[in-house]
């Protein structure tokens, strides 16, 4: 039924603005459209085109722009429903732009309904409102490039010609200038994201310390995510009738964790996220706390209120998150609320290590013995090896077809050499595997 975050409508109608200022002024909250007030569905028609309809009312008819903090999908077989996914956001309090900024035009979510706020509240929100966010403040350089990012968008499918796709990006101020949020996705971002490696348990000795920012934030994403699933050791158990692989830290939260520290920083205030590898944990910091407004207590249900809206969308683009919130409940699937810890400034999400995988890898430590590092050992190189190097040296594009064409062996066996050969610093993929290109690093 109905709630304080779930909202049905049988048919798109004039007050669909409305119902999502409510859902932006609060938590956010989901709008189904084709179900009736009881639940019963009964489906629309035409329901691309209503979509379009959606979107193009959210985007032109609510202040602030509520981009980035909406998400439409098409849900159902026989009978379609739409699905409008909303954000809370923080740039309140939002308004439906032809009534302005009153009780006429601003609305709360209290229960199952959406309420006007009263002026004194308007007034309170708009005095503390945030007016500082990525799209609003002036990139420190205007020289900025975005080959890396057009590949990214390329392969995802979108046109990504002429002037208007920075424009459709909210990459400009209103004076032509890029702004922050241009300064992140460019080729020439100056945010420094570190990937440190710890001797121990504790940080008193490092190892060694990867620089993974100053490029596209996409890349970076990338590359943290390729980084630490080198130290993510497998344990294997053969039993019948199928091969069981465990991990250190599962897969699908360490991920999650990775993508939510990146796209809820507080960059504005100057942090970056920092990614610490110890002997029995990863931890992963965001610089900031949680958004204002909302509590830890929400957090851990999974409700969110994206810091940063602009990224928010940008990686949705790319299939890097899906709904709001949906990655802390992933996380919390596979680990409990202790492995997160926030504090003002810091939002700490810490992965102990499985302890069944732990005792059975050798070269980790469970009795305070000498770590082996196995990423950091001497790689002889095979034949097969070097004849790979020696054709993405010729040709950087090459596909595995073509090299098992060349070399003469099997499918397996490149892309086995070619993980080892990334796994151990000697090429990165730059792209997807379809319209990507190899780069050699040594």
């Amino acid at each position: 039924m109905e709630n304080a975050y779930t909202e049905y409508k049988r048919e798109l109608t004039d007050n669909l603005e409305k119902e999502v200022v409510a859902f932006l002024n609060t938590l956010g909250g989901e709008i189904l459209i084709g179900v009736d007030n009881d639940g019963t569905f009964v489906g629309v028609d035409n329901p691309d085109d209503i979509s379009l309809k959606v979107a193009d009312r959210i985007k032109n008819n609510i202040s602030p722009s509520a981009v980035g903090l909406f998400q439409i999908s098409i849900l159902g077989e026989q009978q379609k429903i739409i699905k409008i996914s909303v954000a809370g956001g923080v740039e309140k309090p939002y308004y439906i732009k032809k009534y302005g900024m009153c009780p006429k035009g601003c609305f709360l979510r209290i229960g199952t309904q959406s309420s006007q706020m009263e002026q004194s509240l308007i007034d309170n929100l708009f005095s503390q409102k945030v007016n500082r966010t990525l799209s609003t403040i002036v990139a420190p350089r205007q020289d900025l490039t975005f080959k890396q990012l057009r590949i990214f968008y390329e392969e995802s499918g979108f046109d990504v010609s002429g002037d208007y796709f920075f424009h459709n990006l909210g990459m400009y101020l209103p004076d032509g200038k890029f702004n922050y949020f241009a300064m992140l996705l460019s080729d020439q971002s100056d945010v420094s994201i570190k990937v440190a490696r710890f001797k121990g348990i504790d940080k008193v000795e490092i190892i060694t310390n990867k620089e993974f920012g100053y490029c596209c934030i996409l890349k970076s994403v990338y590359n943290i995510l390729s980084y630490l699933d080198i130290y993510n050791f497998p344990s294997v158990e053969i039993t019948y009738p199928k091969r069981v692989e465990k991990l250190l830290v599962d897969k699908v939260a360490l991920r999650e964790a990775v993508i939510n520290a990146i796209v809820h920083n507080d960059y504005i205030n100057g942090g970056a996220p920092l990614f610490e590898i110890y002997d029995d944990r990863i931890t992963i910091v965001s610089y900031g706390g949680l958004v204002g407004g909302l509590t830890e207590e929400e957090f851990l249900s999974g409700r969110s209120i994206p810091r940063n809206r602009e990224l928010m969308r940008v990686f949705r683009d790319m299939e890097l998150v899906e709904n709001f919130g949906s990655g802390i409940k992933r996380i919390l699937h596979a680990y409990d609320n202790s492995v997160f810890k926030i504090s003002r400034n810091f939002v700490i999400t810490e992965f102990k290590y499985n302890t069944d995988v732990l005792s059975k890898l050798q070269y980790m430590v469970i009795r305070r013995e000498p770590v082996k590092e196995l990423v950091n050992e001497p790689v002889k190189l095979t034949l097969t090896a070097k004849k790979i190097l020696a054709l993405i040296n010729e040709t950087n594009n090459i596909t595995i077809e073509i090299l098992i064409n060349k070399i003469g062996v099997s499918r397996e066996t490149i892309k086995r050499t070619l993980k080892t050969l990334k796994q151990n610093g000697y090429i990165e993929r730059i792209g997807s595997d379809k319209k990507g290109y190899w780069k050699i690093l040594k």
